[in-house]
């Protein structure tokens, strides 16, 4: 079992910026993937960003050059810099450790508003 706790969520105003932290009870390096998720309300949970094991990046369109996902292998811990906020980046944040054979966890969530 992994367990994983999101934190850095809150209430921010548009064009303003939070940083996600997603810690790990086991050793993010081991990991085949990182990610995090989204879900607004009445949407299907979207990918935001990916990592992989090698860190190489990946992000959905709508959050291309405001985001960036990094990690911190000595403190088992992803982050998403979330830059330039917009009210439609509304939703619970979820992070994902995939591991090598593609079993995934999931954390509880970390809800970020953004106010127009």
């Amino acid at each position: 079992q992994v367990q994983l706790v999101e934190s850095g969520g809150g209430l921010v105003q548009a064009g303003g910026s939070l940083r996600l932290s997603c810690a790990s009870s086991r050793s993010i390096f081991s990991a085949a993937a990182m990610a995090w998720y989204r879900q607004a309300p009445e949407k299907q949970r979207e990918l935001v960003a990916s990592m992989t094991s090698g860190g190489t990046t990946n992000y959905a369109d709508s959050v291309k050059g405001r985001f960036t996902m990094s990690r911190d292998v000595r403190k088992n811990t992803a982050y998403l810099q979330m830059n330039s906020l917009k009210p439609e980046d509304t939703a619970v944040y979820y992070c994902k450790y995939v591991e090598i054979g593609a079993r995934a966890y999931w954390g509880q969530g970390t809800q970020v508003t953004v106010s127009s």
